[in-house]
């Protein structure tokens, strides 16, 4: 498949690695605390980010705002319901169904330590 770099003696698909010395001077940043990867996802960091400047949206807006179609966001805000993030309220105004979103304590106090660890890695990152 692959051949050896002649020059390397090393596959060229092989990684390279800095020397022990190298290794020991370069002290590794402490690896935050994992990511909450249901907010972490860019669709689901918008509706809650947008949720949280915002009292209420309703789909329509979060649509619009978001640049989204109708099931990216119905999936994503789904996901969001189901944790306990968001809540949704639907209902008909005359024939018109409606369903509007607002962050729950909860999602409030999942984004604060998502945007708090995002921080702490920034600042660990302008550190170095």
């Amino acid at each position: 498949m692959g051949r050896s770099n002649p020059l390397s003696g090393r596959h060229p698909l092989e990684k390279r690695t800095a020397s022990r010395g190298a290794q020991r001077e370069r002290a590794e940043p402490p690896a935050p605390a994992e990511f909450d990867r249901l907010i972490h996802e860019r669709m689901r960091l918008g509706i809650v980010s947008a949720l949280a400047a915002n009292e209420s949206l309703s789909f329509h807006d979060l649509k619009k705002l978001l640049s989204t179609t109708d099931g990216n966001l119905s999936v994503h805000a789904r996901k969001l319901e189901d944790a306990g993030y968001i809540e949704c309220e639907k209902y008909f105004e005359g024939r018109l169904p409606k369903t509007v979103y607002r962050l729950s304590p909860a999602g409030r106090h999942a984004l604060e330590q998502y945007l708090d660890q995002m921080e702490a890695l920034i600042e660990s990152m302008r550190a170095r």
